[in-house]
């Protein structure tokens, strides 16, 4: 397959689009495309966020990795992960995504300590922000509506 996504240049998909109905999925893709062609930058593949997802539909990082570097293009990626997704309930894929898009960092954790200090260099003044998704998406330059505080 081409070079395709350069993550020294570009950005991978945002948390929030859909890939066979699931979040994170083609972010995860895009991660490993670019890990594969030597041009992931900053960003890391099998990170946590891609660990859960690689969790919850039973997906070796290493297999999609293998499949994605012999793939002759997205087509072969998406029809391999797709079977995967067929195994899930609707009611499962609903509630993954719904979980998934307000996922939060755990309070007093490292992670909580890192997502504060970017959302602090990116947006200080967007408080509202408390998901992971829309703090990757503030980070990436696409817009995030406002929210109302809980």
């Amino acid at each position: 397959m081409s070079q395709g996504l350069d993550l020294t240049t570009a950005y991978p998909a945002s948390v929030k689009e859909k890939l066979h109905g699931i979040v994170q999925l083609q972010r995860t893709i895009d991660k490993g495309h670019a890990k594969v062609h030597g041009n992931i930058g900053e960003y890391h593949y099998n990170c946590p966020m891609d660990a859960a997802v690689f969790s919850f539909l039973g997906i070796g990082h290493e297999a999609l990795l293998a499949v994605i570097d012999k793939a002759q293009n997205p087509q072969e990626i998406a029809d391999y992960v797709k079977p995967f997704v067929e195994k899930k309930s609707p009611a499962e894929i609903a509630a993954w995504n719904e979980q998934w898009l307000r996922h939060a960092p755990e309070p007093g954790s490292d992670g909580e300590k890192y997502f504060l200090e970017l959302r602090s260099s990116v947006a200080p003044e967007r408080t509202d922000v408390t998901a992971w998704a829309d703090l990757l998406d503030l980070d990436e330059k696409r817009p995030v509506p406002q929210r109302v505080a809980a």
